[in-house]
């Protein structure tokens, strides 16, 4: 029996209107366009227009992916949505984004791992693949990060935007995706996460207290140090060499720790894709906007080799080498 592989046959992606430049911000905060692109690589984000939810931009995205890759809504058997910003408490927003997409009566679920989110929603989906439950998988990493920002704290209002993307994924006998890895330490929560919920409560501050809270510093020598222990890993999984990837897809958070990983790969920073500098961090939404953009504009080519990776608050980190 030919092994079961789960290919893209499809990627789609969705930016708000809305565009604040770092010189936008030099006028509400004390920062300055050199001091935010220096030190992150961000240039400009997007953010949601007032009404616009994580459940419009995955929409979007999904449609785009659908049409790119020839199907029907209503052929998509399983949904999986990475994101931690949902649009309400439940309905899930996989669930809600089923409704519009016309996909009613497949599987639809959320899965949060902060800027994790995609890359654990697509390992997930490999896994109903490769077991012969699913054929055909949307899988999609949405968010409005900027939601939760406090515009008045510098370290962090600089670093965020909003933005979805997502990928069909189906069934193949043809060499799809290699491997997917899956971590988390909740020994770290305390370097980066949001106080507040449903169960823990919420406060009377701006917001009801609904924030980032974040130790840069610390955050990067964890990301950088878990990232290259990621990428021996993921290598050993897929039984490849590093000289095997053709393209590096990283989270889009921070330019230097993309370009950590590219140089543990040693590869150049042409074989690695990077649209930090346009729409900031968009956390799950990043690696499926960056894939986007790598397909669309024709950089990545069918048959090449691609690393996906990412690192988020919890932490969680996950990684998916796959052929294209």
């Amino acid at each position: 029996m030919a092994q079961i592989y789960a290919r893209i046959t499809g990627t789609g992606s969705a930016l708000p209107e809305r565009v604040v430049t770092n010189a936008d911000l030099e006028k509400i905060v004390e920062t300055s366009d050199e001091w935010i692109r220096t030190r992150t690589g961000i240039q400009r984000r997007h953010i949601a227009a007032e009404g616009q939810t994580t459940g419009d931009l995955a929409t979007e995205a999904a449609q785009r992916a659908l049409e790119a890759a020839g199907i029907k809504a209503s052929e998509i058997d399983l949904i999986v949505l990475g994101t931690t910003t949902p649009d309400i408490i439940f309905p899930s927003t996989a669930c809600l984004v089923q409704h519009r997409l016309g996909a009613n009566g497949c599987a639809a679920f959320d899965v949060n791992a902060a800027c994790s989110g995609f890359v654990y929603a697509l390992g997930v989906a490999d896994k109903f693949i490769r077991s012969g439950q699913s054929k055909k998988v949307l899988v999609i990493g949405a968010e409005t990060l900027t939601r939760m920002i406090d515009w008045n704290e510098r370290e962090t209002c600089v670093l965020f935007g909003d933005g979805a993307g997502a990928v069909v994924l189906e069934a193949s006998e043809e060499p799809g995706i290699y491997a997917t890895l899956l971590h988390a330490d909740g020994g770290f929560k305390h370097l980066l996460y949001n106080p507040v919920g449903v169960s823990a409560g919420f406060t009377d501050e701006p917001n009801h207290g609904v924030r980032i809270n974040m130790s840069g510093r610390e955050v990067f020598k964890v990301a950088v140090k878990t990232l290259d222990s990621l990428v021996d890993e993921t290598l050993q999984a897929a039984g490849m060499e590093a000289s095997q990837i053709d393209w590096l897809i990283p989270h889009q958070a921070n330019l230097r720790i993309i370009e950590a990983t590219a140089k543990r790969l040693n590869m150049p920073m042409e074989q690695v894709v990077v649209t930090v500098q346009e729409h900031a961090n968009t956390s799950s939404g990043s690696v499926p906007l960056a894939l986007d953009h790598a397909v669309r504009s024709g950089m990545v080519k069918r048959g090449q080799n691609l690393l996906l990776e990412a690192f988020g608050g919890g932490f969680t980190w996950a990684s998916a080498l796959l052929r294209y």
